[in-house]
């Protein structure tokens, strides 16, 4: 039996050799319609000087040298002012009310701005994938914190659901009855009177 695999080639295959582990990123598709974000970031903590330098170097040849990028201090504790990216500096500024806090803006002297929506570095992987996949699609139309905010509801709505079906299997194998049943005296489940 012959298998077929079909490669298509991800931000993560771009990673130079060296560095490790592979960078979590997802990019709008090429020539898709502009929107409120361009792909989403989910770096492994909130450490910028730490994680800036493997997410430039991998947009540098996708965007054009990356020159600056701007955060929201509200989540970023240590804001570092210039960066050392392979052979150039980036510099890092901030902007407390202007700047979605679940944002990241990146710029570039050739082609222009782009922005990231920056997913918590402790966020479960599958609210992660789901957050990366919404950001990379064409149709999109929240904002980063919109984009958090919804990924918080389902994920609310998830464990309620989860709770709830464990209460039914609860219930369904006499849990509710058993605990009844239980707090009776052994009087009150014979008939009998004190």
């Amino acid at each position: 039996m012959t298998a077929t695999m079909f490669h298509k080639p991800a931000v993560e295959d771009r990673i130079p050799a060296s560095a490790s582990p592979p960078l979590r990123l997802q990019l709008a598709p090429t020539g898709s319609n502009p929107a409120l974000i361009d792909g989403a970031w989910w770096p492994r903590s909130r450490d910028l000087a730490a994680e800036l330098p493997a997410l430039v170097a991998v947009l540098d040849p996708l965007w054009g040298r990356i020159t600056h990028v701007t955060v929201n201090p509200t989540f970023w504790p240590v804001i570092p002012r210039r960066i050392p990216v392979h052979g150039h500096v980036v510099r890092v500024g901030w902007f407390r009310a202007e700047q979605d806090p679940h944002k990241l803006l990146l710029f570039s002297y050739t082609v222009g701005r782009w922005d990231l929506l920056v997913i918590p570095p402790g966020t479960g992987a599958v609210t992660a994938a789901r957050l990366m996949n919404t950001a990379k699609d064409p149709s999109r139309s929240l904002t980063a914190s919109g984009l958090i905010q919804e990924a918080e509801f389902f994920r609310t709505a998830a464990e309620a659901d989860w709770d709830s079906a464990r209460e039914r299997v609860w219930d369904s194998e006499g849990g509710q009855d058993a605990d009844r049943t239980a707090s009776r005296s052994p009087a009150h489940l014979h008939g009998s009177r004190p």
